[in-house]
């Protein structure tokens, strides 16, 4: 059983100011009370929130989209994934999202779990999706978005692991969707 006290934890918040504020995040800086009195600084991303879709034609097979990251300075594949809009479902985005970006549609959906990505400096939650009985479309990226589509096996996913071409939410997202990656260990 997890305890639930935690007001020995519990960190005053005294003052809370904007540092930036842009299309996407928006970032504040708390000064904050800890319980043994010290005063401290957090900084805060605010995030309205993501979906992660693990789309799967098959057993063996996940849907992959490559785009540029910019903070990284290259392309890296991932799970279909995207922002929600303000007040919308997770549900709702997530199948916006897989149409957007690979123009598959779902006759199957499952909520595999909810999370926060960091913590410790941002509010995002992302919601994980199972997808299955695709049906192909056409994609209709954002304007600021382009991306390539590609059906992948459990070998070449593990491969991709390994070299680090994938980010965490993936990594996450086939872990949540027991998407087996073969029984041998990941050679990093």
């Amino acid at each position: 059983m997890i305890p639930t006290d935690t007001e020995h934890l519990r960190e005053v918040p005294l003052n809370h100011r904007s540092v930036y504020d842009g299309r996407l995040l928006h970032v504040w800086e708390d000064e904050i009370r800890l319980p043994s009195g010290r005063q401290a600084r957090r900084e805060v991303v605010e995030h309205p929130g993501a979906v992660c879709i693990v789309a799967r034609p098959d057993a063996d097979h996940v849907v992959l989209v490559r785009q540029w990251r910019h903070p990284l300075g290259r392309a890296i594949w991932e799970l279909p994934a995207g922002t929600r809009e303000p007040g919308e479902a997770p549900e709702l985005c997530a199948e916006r999202e897989l149409a957007e970006e690979t123009g598959f549609q779902a006759a199957e959906w499952t909520l595999l779990c909810q999370c926060h990505v960091a913590p410790g400096y941002s509010t995002e939650e992302i919601f994980f999706f199972a997808a299955s009985g695709l049906t192909a479309g056409t994609s209709h990226p954002d304007t600021d978005e382009t991306l390539d589509v590609r059906v992948f096996d459990s070998r070449e996913i593990r491969d991709m692991i390994a070299a680090g071409t994938v980010d965490m939410k993936t990594i996450a997202g086939l872990a949540l969707a027991r998407f087996t990656l073969l029984a041998e260990p990941l050679n990093v």
